[in-house]
């Protein structure tokens, strides 16, 4: 693993006790499920497959209600007696 330049031996030992000191041993095992979680997301989204596609069923254009057209507002009679008038 030297080649890689990653930790191995001693210095993953001491990596190790280091995290334990500063968070403690409760908060180890949380964070191992958090970074677990992580890792798992991380390499779904690399492959393409997210959660929410697999769970949810295509939607057909059929499946959707049809939307009603949008009207344009009707004009008025005519009468401008509540519009002031310029000057």
């Amino acid at each position: 693993m030297a080649a890689f330049l990653l930790p191995g031996g001693i210095e993953l030992w001491i990596i190790l006790a280091v995290v334990l000191v500063i968070f403690g041993p409760t908060q180890v095992p949380k964070l191992a499920k958090m970074f677990g979680k992580s890792a798992k997301a991380l390499k779904d989204g690399i492959d393409g497959k997210l959660a929410e596609e697999e769970e949810k069923p295509a939607e057909k254009p059929a499946d959707k209600p049809a939307e009603k057209p949008v009207e344009p507002p009707k004009a008025d009679s005519g009468d401008d007696s509540d519009i002031p008038k310029p000057l």
